[in-house]
Formats: structure tokens, C-alpha cells, sequence
């Protein structure tokens, strides 16, 4: 039997329930793939991370939904970061490596906000597949994709939140996920992230798509820097800077639990 550390922390919010849940477990070696899959059931959390240590403040990071293996993951990378910050005695700068997004830089404002730094993923216009209008309540005005998702645009914030979808009309769109996005009210726009077929109908926060989102309400909004709302039932806020090259998104963490597994 083996014993590892596990932490729980809700990310992307200032609020313990709120946010998007993350478990992070550090190992010394990779488990089989199995196992991490096993573990991130058990969990049944959207996301759990595992992070291996390379040296000093540069690990390996591999994300696992309670379905499958994702390429990428913003929140339990943002957790993992205020893990080894708070408990491990990490530097102001994080790096890690992952095995499809190149390095992915991790920093600590003065406020304690933690800054992730992602290659852009603005998405492009699509003819829309009849898999994804048939899965969504509400026709939207403009539909694009990037290498991660479709962004279904819609008119206004309502429409973000009197959506609904028929998870079975959009796990036919794997590998890609839904995002249905708008300009906000309060904030610059907001979003809600569907993703029947890698991991849950709606993921509650979602920082990876914000490599997409960012830039292109950057582009509408002719603005920089963002500030962006999930509409889940949980909620969360994500702040996004948008450079030529790559999106800085960033925000807060909770922590609710810290304890240890046996496998």
C-alpha cells in the first residue's frame, strides 16, 4: 500500500463552496495511468492534479478528469500552484511542465492572487455542426472554435443564463467541449463550459478556456485587461491580461481540505 498527501482547494473564488474544486496530489514518480485515473474517480472532482518535482520550483503537472486525461487545465494548475506556495516553500515563480502545452509559468502577486501565464488560443469562426445547435436551448449569434472547445456567442448575459444543453447531442463533439459566452453586465463578459464528453455536463470554473475567451473579447472589447464571470451555480471570477503572445489569467484560492490516500 502507498500513501500520499492530497489537498482540496476551490479555485478561481475568494468564497470556501464557490469556485471550481481541485485536488492536488504531489508524487515523487509518475503512477501508472490507471491508478491516476482510479484516484481522480474516487475524487470525483472535474479535476485532479498530479505534480512531480523536476528541481528547484519546476515540476511536471498532469491533469485528470474523473472521465480521462486532459490536455489542459487552468484551475488545478492554479490550485497546485497555491499548494507548493503555501506548503512547500515555493518561490515567487513556478514553472511547469505538461506533456501538450509546453511550460506554463506560475506567479505570485503581493495581493497572494496567483498569475498563470498560457499560450493564446483564440478561437476562429466555424460553420456550426448540427450536433451543437441541437444541443443548445438557445440559437446563438455566432459560433467559433479553438483546439479545445466551440464558442457558441450569444447577445446577452440572459441568454448565458437561461441556457440549457442536451448532454447527449454534445458529447458527439469530442474531443472539443461547449462554451457559451457574452458580454457581461457587471463584468467584462461571462461564460458557462460544457463538457459532457471529457468530464461533467457543466464544469463550475474553467481556466483554461480563458486562453481562448480572453483574446477574443479582448479584440470586441478593445481591452486588455478583463475581468470575467462564470456563470455556474458555484460561481467563480477569473482576471485575465491579454499580451501578443500569450494571456495571463489569474485569481484566488480556497482551501478546504488537507489529508492523505491510501492505494
Amino acid at each position: 500500500m502507498m500513501e500520499f498527501e492530497i489537498f482540496v482547494c476551490d479555485a478561481f473564488t475568494t468564497q470556501r463552496f464557490r469556485g471550481n474544486s481541485a485536488a492536488v496530489i504531489p508524487v515523487n514518480d509518475w503512477l501508472s495511468d490507471e491508478l491516476m485515473l482510479s484516484i481522480a474517480a474516487e475524487n470525483n472532482l472535474s479535476e485532479t492534479a498530479f505534480i512531480k518535482p523536476i528541481d528547484l520550483d519546476h515540476y511536471e503537472i498532469r491533469w485528470f478528469s474523473p472521465l480521462c486525461e486532459v490536455d489542459f487545465c487552468g484551475h488545478a494548475t492554479l490550485a497546485s500552484a497555491y499548494v507548493l506556495f503555501t506548503h512547500f516553500d515555493a518561490g515567487e515563480r513556478i514553472t511547469f511542465e505538461t506533456r501538450l502545452m509546453g511550460p506554463i509559468t506560475v506567479d505570485k502577486d503581493l495581493s497572494g492572487r496567483i498569475l498563470m501565464t498560457f499560450p493564446h488560443k483564440k478561437p476562429q469562426a466555424i460553420e456550426p455542426p448540427a450536433e451543437l445547435l441541437e444541443g443548445l436551448s438557445i440559437p446563438p449569434v455566432e459560433i467559433l472554435r479553438n483546439p479545445q472547445a466551440y464558442f457558441a456567442v450569444y447577445e446577452n448575459e440572459q441568454d448565458i443564463l437561461n441556457l440549457t444543453t442536451k448532454s447527449e447531442y454534445l458529447k458527439l463533439l469530442a474531443p472539443y467541449d461547449v462554451v457559451a459566452t457574452a458580454k457581461g453586465d457587471e463584468y467584462d463578459f461571462v461564460s458557462r463550459y460544457f463538457w459532457p464528453a471529457n468530464g461533467g455536463d457543466e464544469d463550475p470554473v474553467t481556466g483554461s478556456i480563458h486562453a481562448g475567451l480572453a483574446p477574443f473579447w479582448c479584440e470586441r472589447l478593445k481591452k486588455t485587461h478583463l475581468k470575467a464571470f462564470q456563470a455556474s451555480r458555484r460561481g467563480g471570477t477569473i482576471y485575465c491580461h491579454v499580451e501578443p503572445e500569450q494571456v495571463v489569467v489569474s485569481g484566488d484560492v480556497v482551501p478546504y481540505s488537507h489529508g492523505k490516500i491510501y492505494v
